[in-house]
C-alpha cells in the first residue's frame, strides 16, 4: 500500500484493533489486504523487506518506534527512511469490535494515514548553548546541600539570601557569595542576576559561614539558575523558562528531580523559532500612538514586548503557547510550528481523505503532543477510546489555534470541534476560548446553530470520553476544498467565503462584540477636517486616500479594528463599529468624506481642503500675531504666495536690530575707575579720610 508515494506497513496489532484490511487499503487507493498482525515480533523480517526495497516506509505502530529503528539501522545504508503514525490508539482501539471496522473507522485510519505522510518543511531554530554553569540562591542550609550533589557534574556557584551561622563544607569546591536578587534577565546558556548587598565568602571564618568585603551591587552571570528561595519565582511563567528551575526547597524529592533536569542541560540546543513575525502588518502602535497590544497582554512568558511602534519577540524566551498567533488580528505574528501553512494543510488532508474515504459527520479533538497523547492512549486502552467520527489533531499546542483554524476547518466540514487543554496550561486559555466564542457566534449568525466549537480543561480520560461519545451529529456545513494560504486574513477570508455560500442564513452582516478583528470604522463627516492622520496611522490599508483630490475611504474588509485610526485623530470623529460584513461593497474602498480643494486667494492654486483651512483660520484669527486686519489672509494662501505677501508687506525683511557694541577690557577697567572716584567723593562727602 502507498501513500503519497510512501509505502506504508499497517499492522492490527495481534487481532486487537476494530480493523478492515481492504477497506483501508481501497481508502487509500490501493486493493488487497496486506496488513500484518505482529510486526514488531514474530513478522519483523517482513518489516526489513520492505526497509530494503523502499526509500520512504511509514510504519502505522508508534510504541515499537525504538525496535524498528534499531532493526533498520543494522539494515546499514540500504535501509528506507522511517516514519511512524499511531491508528491503534487513536483510532483500532476502541468500542468497536476487534477485526471488524465502520466505515467512519476505516476513513480516520486513512485520513492519519495520509496526514502523517505528506513532508512538511522544518521550522526555524535558535540555537542556545550551555556550559553547565549553575548558580544556586536560597538560604544557606538548602544551597550548598543542593550544589554539592551536583558538584563536579555542573561547576556551581551558590548565593546565599540568609546568615545565619552554617558549617561550610570541609572543602569549599566551588564560590559562595551572600546577597538579595533584585532582578533577573535571559535565558538558558545566558541569564543574567543581579544582585544587591554582594559579599564573598570570607576563607577564615572560625564558627559558621561568614562574609567580608564591602557590600555592593553586582551581577553573576550563568548558564542555568535553581531557585530554592520561598519568594516569589525570577521569571514570568518560570514553569516554561528552560534552564530555570524553583522547586519547594523543603521536598527533597523536587529538588533531586529539579537538579537531575538541569544536569541534562549542558551543551548545544536547538529550540524552534515558534513566531514568524512579519512587522509590516503589525497593528501596535504608530508614531508613538498605541493601537493593538493582544500579542503582549496575553503572552505568558514576556517573550511579546513592544519595540518602537512594532513588538520584539525573544524567540529565547518564547515558550511556544501560540497565543500571540492566535490573537494577533492581522496575522502579522504567524505560529510557526509547523512551518508556512503546514497546519492548515494538514488539516485539509485529514478531512478531504476521510471524507472521500466515506466518512460522515466528521468532528475534531484539538489536543498537544504530549499530555493530550497520554489522554488518549488512557481512553483506547481502559475506555471505549475516541469515536470513530472523532479525528484527532497532534500540535504543539492548542493554544496556537486562532479564528483562521477554527473557521477554515468548519468550512472544510468539521462538524464539531472540541479542544483540550492540558494541566501545563492552566491559565493560558482565555485567547482561545475567546477565538472560539467569535467562531461560534459567526457559525450561529450564519445559521449554522450553535455551539459547534467546544473548549474542555477535562483532566479524567473517562470525563473526556463521555464528553465525546455524548455529542450528537451536527450536519450542514459545507466540505470546501481550497487551499487555506497566506497570512491570518487571507485564510479566514477564504473560509468565510465558503461559509457564507453555503449558509442557511447567508446574512449581510453581523454584529460582533467589542474586541472582535472585523468592523467598520464610523467617521463624523461634519467634523472630519480631512486631515488624512487616520490614512497614515492605518496599518492594513483599510483608510485610504486619494493623490489627486481630497478624499477618504474606507474598504471594510482590510479593517481589524485595531483602533490606531480612532486614537490618532485630532479632531476625534472616529468610532469603530465592531461587525463582520458579507457584502460586496465591503471588499472595496467607499468614499467616507470628499469636498472642493481650498484655492489660493491671491493666485487660485489649489492646496489643501476647504474645512482645514476654515477650521485653522477660525482658531487663529483671535492670536495676537493674527490681530490686525487681514492677519489671517497669509493662512489663505498657497506656499508660493505667504512668501511673496511677507515680502511685500515688509519693506526691510532683512532688517536687523542696532548692532550691539563689543566691549572690551578698557570698558572693563575704566568703569572700575570710576567706581573708584564715585566712592572716594562719597567719603568726602560724609567728612571721612581715605584710612
Amino acid at each position: 500500500m502507498k501513500v503519497n508515494d510512501m509505502d506504508v506497513l499497517v499492522c492490527d496489532c495481534e487481532g486487537t484493533m476494530a480493523f478492515d484490511g481492504k477497506a483501508l487499503a481501497k481508502a487509500c487507493g490501493g486493493d488487497g489486504d496486506e496488513h500484518a498482525t505482529q510486526l514488531c515480533r514474530a513478522q519483523l523480517q517482513r518489516f526489513e523487506t520492505a526497509a530494503k526495497g523502499s526509500k520512504r516506509l511509514l510504519i502505522a505502530c508508534t510504541q515499537e518506534a525504538p525496535l524498528f529503528l534499531e532493526a533498520a539501522e543494522d539494515l546499514g545504508e540500504d535501509a528506507a527512511d522511517l516514519r511512524f503514525c499511531n491508528i491503534r490508539e487513536k483510532a483500532g482501539w476502541c468500542g468497536e469490535q476487534a477485526g471488524r471496522a465502520s466505515t467512519n473507522l476505516t476513513a480516520k485510519m486513512a485520513a492519519l494515514l495520509a496526514e502523517a505522510a505528506l513532508d512538511i518543511a522544518e521550522t526555524p531554530a535558535v540555537n542556545m548553548s550551555s556550559d553547565g554553569h549553575l548558580v544556586v540562591i536560597g538560604e544557606a542550609e538548602h544551597a550548598i546541600a543542593a550544589a554539592e550533589k551536583v558538584t563536579g557534574r555542573l561547576d556551581v556557584t551558590v548565593l546565599v539570601t540568609d546568615r545565619e551561622s552554617v558549617l561550610p563544607p570541609r572543602v569549599i569546591t566551588h564560590p559562595i557569595f551572600h546577597g538579595r536578587v533584585i532582578g533577573a534577565r535571559g535565558h538558558l546558556g545566558a541569564f543574567t542576576l543581579k544582585v544587591d548587598g554582594i559579599e564573598t565568602a570570607s576563607p577564615s571564618a572560625r564558627g559558621g559561614i561568614g562574609f567580608d568585603g564591602a557590600p555592593g551591587e553586582g551581577e553573576l552571570e550563568c548558564d542555568l539558575i535553581l531557585d530554592l528561595r520561598s519568594d516569589p519565582p525570577l521569571f514570568q511563567a518560570p514553569e516554561k523558562m528552560d534552564g530555570y528551575e524553583d522547586p519547594n526547597p523543603k521536598s527533597p524529592g523536587a529538588v533531586a528531580n529539579a537538579l537531575l533536569q538541569l544536569v541534562d542541560m549542558v551543551g548545544d540546543f536547538d529550540k524552534p523559532r515558534y513566531v514568524d513575525y512579519d512587522a509590516a502588518l503589525c497593528a501596535h502602535a504608530n508614531s508613538g500612538i498605541v493601537g493593538c497590544t493582544r500579542c503582549i497582554d496575553n503572552c505568558p512568558t514576556g517573550a511579546a514586548q513592544p519595540k518602537g511602534d512594532k513588538i520584539a519577540f525573544d524567540p529565547y524566551v518564547c515558550a511556544g503557547c501560540g497565543a500571540c498567533a492566535s490573537t494577533c488580528p492581522t496575522g502579522a505574528a504567524k505560529y510557526a510550528l509547523p512551518a508556512g501553512d503546514a497546519l492548515y494543510v494538514r488539516l485539509r488532508t485529514l478531512l478531504s481523505t476521510y471524507h472521500k474515504a466515506g466518512g460522515t459527520h466528521a468532528c475534531l479533538l484539538l489536543h498537544d503532543a504530549e499530555w493530550g497523547e497520554d489522554m488518549i492512549a488512557a481512553m483506547a486502552r481502559y475506555g471505549a477510546g475516541l469515536p470513530a467520527k472523532f479525528i484527532p489533531v497532534s500540535m504543539n499546542a492548542v493554544t496556537q489555534v486562532g479564528l483562521d483554524f477554527l473557521l477554515t476547518a468548519a468550512a472544510y466540514g468539521a462538524e464539531r470541534i472540541v479542544a483540550v487543554a492540558g494541566p501545563a496550561q492552566s491559565g493560558e486559555t482565555q485567547a482561545l476560548e475567546q477565538e472560539i466564542a467569535l467562531a461560534n457566534k459567526i457559525l450561529a449568525g450564519l445559521g449554522y446553530g450553535t455551539d459547534r466549537i467546544q473548549f474542555t480543561d477535562d483532566t479524567d480520560p473517562g470525563a473526556l470520553e463521555s464528553r465525546l461519545h455524548g455529542l450528537t451529529p451536527y450536519p450542514g456545513l459545507p466540505k470546501a476544498a481550497h487551499m487555506a494560504m497566506g497570512r491570518k486574513r487571507s485564510v479566514m477570508s477564504q473560509a468565510l467565503k465558503a461559509l457564507h455560500e453555503h449558509a442557511p442564513n447567508p446574512v449581510d452582516s453581523i454584529k460582533l462584540e467589542a474586541g472582535a478583528p472585523f468592523g467598520a470604522v464610523i467617521v463624523d463627516t461634519a467634523g472630519c477636517t480631512l486631515c488624512l492622520s487616520c490614512v497614515g496611522a492605518c496599518p492594513t490599508g483599510a483608510l485610504k486616500d486619494n493623490p489627486d483630490a481630497p478624499q477618504l475611504s474606507f474598504a471594510e474588509a482590510q479593517c481589524v479594528q485595531c483602533g490606531l485610526c480612532r486614537n490618532t485623530c485630532p479632531e476625534k470623529v472616529i468610532n469603530l463599529e465592531p461587525r463582520l460584513s458579507f457584502l460586496a461593497s465591503a471588499q472595496e474602498h467607499q468614499v467616507v468624506k470628499e469636498e472642493e480643494p481650498f484655492k489660493c486667494i491671491r493666485c487660485g492654486k489649489e492646496f489643501g481642503t476647504k474645512s482645514t483651512i476654515e477650521k485653522m483660520v477660525a482658531k487663529l484669527q483671535d492670536h495676537p500675531m493674527f490681530a490686525v486686519a487681514g492677519g489671517t489672509d497669509r493662512l489663505k494662501m498657497c506656499e508660493d504666495c505667504r512668501v511673496i505677501a511677507i515680502a511685500e508687506d515688509d519693506t526691510q525683511p532683512l532688517a536687523m536690530g542696532s548692532v550691539p557694541t563689543p566691549r572690551t577690557t578698557d570698558d572693563y577697567l575704566r568703569e572700575r575707575e570710576e567706581l573708584r572716584r564715585q566712592a572716594e567723593a562719597d567719603m568726602k562727602e560724609k567728612g571721612l579720610d581715605e584710612s
